[in-house]
């Protein structure tokens, strides 16, 4: 029986090792490699070849979203699940623009879990139905975006790239060193330049409109 190589990427020890100690009990799984951050689960993918990974999204020195077309650079082999403890339509619409193909919340079973290292593993995709409607909601909802010709500043812009990114407004004001009062405002004219309802929307419009490359910019935790 050919065993189902398996990465575990996620800074948070006891939750990284409690995956391992499941995974290292299936007959059919071998645990290659885990890890704490993107940039080490980089270095791992190119020795380990794994051909799952499991992948946190938010994590120091290098996030999820950063690192997914990273590994998919290193081989579009390698499947990529996301386990999050975040079900926000944003994050899960640009992981899977990025190259994940299964997403799942931290609190899935153990079932659900070993189900989608398999399902990936086979050339399938594995996301939650409750976390799938939330992204199809919003896709199939193109007529609440009322854009206008009104152009966003160069910060309001920085801003959406930002926000499309997952950050909050005390993450994006660390990235751009203003006070958090003034990424409020930012984020308040962004919406009303748009016509959109919330940040949400915002994200979804700066991924479609291909303006959400994070840069050099990283997120702290």
């Amino acid at each position: 029986m050919k065993k189902i190589r398996v990465m575990v990427v996620d800074d948070e020890s006891v939750v990284r090792e409690g995956i391992v100690t499941i995974l290292s009990l299936q007959p059919d799984i071998h645990v290659v490699a885990d890890c704490k951050d993107g940039a080490d689960a980089v270095v791992l993918a190119k020795e380990k070849k794994p051909d799952v990974v499991l992948l946190d999204l938010v994590m120091p020195r290098q996030d999820g979203l950063t690192t997914i077309p990273l590994l998919k650079a290193i081989s579009q082999n390698i499947q990529i699940i996301v386990l999050t403890s975040f079900a926000e339509s944003d994050r899960v619409y640009q992981a899977i623009k990025s190259g994940a193909v299964g997403f799942l919340l931290k609190d899935a079973t153990r079932a659900q879990l070993l189900e989608a290292i398999h399902e990936v593993a086979d050339g399938k995709g594995a996301i939650q139905p409750a976390i799938a409607l939330k992204v199809i909601n919003e896709i199939n909802h193109p007529s609440e975006f009322f854009y206008t010709s009104q152009p966003l500043t160069p910060r309001e812009l920085e801003t959406l790239k930002l926000i499309a990114r997952g950050y909050n407004n005390q993450d994006i004001a660390e990235a751009l060193v203003v006070h958090e009062r003034t990424v409020a405002k930012h984020v308040s004219s962004i919406l009303e330049k748009l016509q959109l309802a919330n940040r949400t929307q915002a994200a979804l419009y700066a991924i479609r409109e291909g303006l959400s490359d994070g840069g050099n910019m990283k997120k702290k935790k």
